[in-house]
C-alpha cells in the first residue's frame, strides 16, 4: 500500500541525540594511552614488589577495557541511529556502556581490596625508587586522559540551569571516572611508596590500596545510580515533570492530568505521554503547543478525554 505524500508532513526523526564525536575521538586516544601505561605498571609492580603499583596496573587494565567499551558504545549508537527498531533512538546504548563500565569499577574495587589485604597480611620487599618513578609516569598519563575526557556540557545552549545535570554524557562520564580513579590510585601509590621509603612504613602501601578501593567503589555507586535511573526510566522526579504540571494548571482551558509518563531519550531531552480530562471541546494540539515552550520536551503525545456535565 502506497503511503500518501501528505503523511510525510507529519513524520519526524527518531534521532533524539546528536551524539558526541569529540568525546568518541578523545576516548579512543585515552584507550591507547591507558593500555600503554597499564602494561608498564603491571610489569613494574611485579618486578619491584609494589602492591599499590600492581593494583594500579590491574586497575588500569580494567579501565582500558571499559574505555574501549565506551568507544564501542559511541560507535554502535551512531551506526544504528536511523534503525527503526529503536523506538526512541539509540542514545541509551551509550548509557548502557556507562552502566557496564560502572560494574567494572565495582569489580576493580573488589580486586584492589582483596590484593591489598593479602599484601597487608603477607608483606614483601618493595623497590621504592623504581616503583615511585612508574607511578609518577602513570599519574601524568591519567591526568592527560582526564583532560581529554573532561565533560564540556556546561557550554550547552540550554537555558534551564536546573536541568544542567541532565546534560551530562553518561558514557563520557563513565570513561572520565575510570581515568580519575586511576589518577587517584596513582596519587595514593606515590604517597604510600614515599612514606615507605622515608619512614620504613611498608604497611602504607597496602593500606593505600584499601583506601583506593573505597574511593573507586564510591564513584562506581554514583555512576550505577545515574545510569540505572536512565535505563529504568525513573525520571518522574525530574524538574521537567513539575513544569508540565505547571503548564496544564496555568492553562486558560481547565484540564486535569489523569496520566503522565516522562522519560529521557537524550542528554537533557525528554519524551512525554500526557492524558488529560476536561469538559471542554479542545484539540490535543492546543496543549502540545503550550508544552512546546519547554525545548527539552522533543516528543510529546497528548490524549484529551471529555467528561459529561
Amino acid at each position: 500500500m502506497q503511503i500518501p505524500s501528505y503523511v510525510d508532513d507529519w513524520r519526524h526523526s527518531h534521532v533524539f541525540d546528536e551524539g558526541n564525536p569529540l568525546a568518541e575521538r578523545n576516548t579512543l586516544w585515552a584507550v591507547v594511552l591507558t593500555a600503554i601505561m597499564m602494561v608498564a605498571e603491571i610489569i613494574g609492580g611485579w618486578m619491584f614488589n609494589s602492591m599499590s603499583l600492581l593494583a594500579d596496573g590491574w586497575h588500569m587494565s580494567s579501565h582500558a577495557l571499559a574505555l574501549g567499551l565506551s568507544v564501542l558504545a559511541y560507535g554502535a549508537a551512531r551506526r544504528f541511529a536511523h534503525d527503526t527498531r529503536f523506538a526512541f533512538g539509540t542514545w541509551k546504548i551509550e548509557v548502557l556502556g556507562g552502566y557496564t563500565s560502572a560494574l567494572m569499577l565495582v569489580l576493580v574495587a573488589g580486586l584492589m581490596l582483596y590484593q591489598s589485604v593479602e599484601r597487608l597480611i603477607s608483606p614483601t620487599t618493595i623497590h621504592y625508587n623504581q616503583a615511585i618513578a612508574i607511578a609518577a609516569i602513570g599519574l601524568l598519563v591519567n591526568l592527560a586522559c582526564a583532560w581529554l575526557l573532561k565533560d564540556d556540557h556546561g557550554h550547552d545552549h540550554h537555558d534551564h540551569k536546573t536541568h544542567d545535570h541532565n546534560h551530562h554524557d553518561l558514557n563520557q562520564r563513565s570513561a572520565y571516572l575510570h581515568v580519575v580513579a586511576d589518577a587517584a590510585t596513582s596519587v595514593l601509590a606515590i604517597l604510600a611508596l614515599t612514606g615507605g621509603k622515608l619512614w620504613g612504613a611498608n604497611w602504607l602501601d597496602p593500606v593505600m590500596g584499601i583506601v583506593g578501593a573505597g574511593l573507586v567503589a564510591l564513584w562506581a555507586y554514583g555512576l550505577l545510580r545515574d545510569t540505572g535511573r536512565v535505563l529504568l526510566d525513573a525520571e518522574m522526579n525530574a524538574p521537567v515533570v513539575a513544569e508540565i504540571r505547571d503548564v496544564i494548571t496555568a492553562s486558560p482551558i481547565s484540564a486535569h492530568i489523569s496520566d503522565l509518563h516522562v522519560w529521557r531519550v537524550g542528554k537533557g531531552k525528554y519524551a512525554c505521554i500526557l492524558s488529560l480530562v476536561t469538559k471542554n471541546d479542545v484539540d490535543p494540539e492546543y496543549f502540545k503547543r503550550q508544552l512546546s515552550i519547554h525545548e527539552e520536551l522533543i516528543h510529546i503525545s497528548v490524549e484529551v478525554n471529555r467528561y459529561a456535565l
